[in-house]
């Protein structure tokens, strides 16, 4: 059998991919005819979940294993065939591509056609342009990774007689001022 899956992004109107895809292939090769369609980097993080009818999240499948606290089986992409999981026209995914925002593509099984297979996935229709693959924080900063050592917060340099004891006042604790009046506190 050949399934027909559509595909579309809540963050751009006019985003539309449909994949067909044999019901024998594996997540994982969903996964990739996903990716090359919309141009995707295929380094990061993605998970699939199947849905009901209300788009409440169900089953999960992930690309890696996982430990998992959850009610479901833990699955993996390249383990799993699509026809495991997926038997009814209709049926809603959703594919988390973006794990770190909580960014997805919401699917449906659109069409079943029997008696058809398909060697690789095949991208059928192709319309509008894909949402950014990962979202850029603008108040992120990534800093490249050092290696710490014992001098790192400067230790080695630091002499007593350089302490600045201008900026230690004394406090004075007898000062009611420092306190409420409100017996509560």
């Amino acid at each position: 059998m050949v399934y027909k899956f559509t595909i579309l992004s809540d963050e751009v109107d006019t985003f539309v991919r449909e994949i067909g895809i044999d019901s024998e292939a594996s997540f994982f090769d969903l996964h990739n005819s996903i990716l090359d369609s919309v141009n995707y980097e295929k380094n990061q993080m993605t998970s699939f979940f199947i849905c009901s009818d209300d788009w409440e999240k169900g089953q999960e499948v992930t690309l890696v294993e996982t430990e998992s606290s959850s009610e479901y089986d833990n699955l993996v992409m390249d383990e799993t065939k699509l026809e495991d999981l997926i038997s009814d026209e209709n049926q809603k995914l959703i594919y988390v591509f973006d794990m770190m925002s909580d960014r997805v593509f919401f699917m449906e099984l659109t069409e079943i056609v029997p008696r058809k297979s398909l060697d690789k996935a095949v991208c059928l229709t192709t319309e509008g342009i894909a949402p950014a693959q990962i979202l850029a924080d603008e108040g992120l900063v990534v800093v490249p990774k050092t290696t710490l050592d014992e001098n790192f917060y400067g230790d080695e340099d630091y002499e007593l007689d350089e302490l600045d004891e201008e900026g230690f006042g004394e406090m004075n604790f007898d000062d009611s001022s420092l306190f409420s009046e409100d017996p509560k506190f």
